[in-house]
């Protein structure tokens, strides 16, 4: 995108970027983790989603400009991908994508184990994960944490 200045020199204006990674980090005490990174390192609570006996489904915490996800551990499809039933940590990144079904049959191609596949969330988002090599988690959803339309 090329503009033209009063100067009569053209510049390249920068197009605005639409954020889509977002860490995702799972607690075994997530309401006491989201308590602890408010009021010792001043996140901010923009939305905390209850989950079943006191777990966390989701939530986004801010700090200025950046956004971190939280939610309560769980020995589930989308967190036990390798179906050991022990989990190497909580540990992962959260990207999101707009064709959810193109890249998961994408990752089911290469190989990835996703468990049962895109699945839709209590906070509106659907969304599959899977595991590196090395035991991380890796989630892709279609929902996009600091839009709000």
């Amino acid at each position: 995108m090329n503009t033209a200045t009063e100067s009569g020199t053209t510049t390249m204006a920068i197009p605005p970027v639409r954020v889509n990674v977002f860490p995702a980090l799972k607690y075994r005490d997530a309401p006491a983790a989201i308590a602890w990174l408010v009021e010792t390192l001043g996140f901010e609570e923009r939305m905390v989603v209850p989950g079943p006996n006191g777990a966390i489904a989701h939530a986004q915490l801010g700090f200025g400009a950046g956004t971190v996800m939280i939610g309560s551990s769980r020995s589930d499809a989308n967190d036990d991908t390798n179906g050991s039933g022990a989990r190497a940590d909580d540990r992962g990144v959260y990207i999101a994508v707009d064709e959810i079904d193109a890249h998961c049959a994408r990752a089911k191609a290469a190989g990835a184990d996703v468990g049962p596949g895109p699945q839709a969330t209590d906070y509106g988002s659907r969304e599959y994960s899977t595991r590196d090599p090395e035991g991380y988690i890796w989630t892709f959803g279609t929902y996009w944490p600091d839009e709000t339309t």
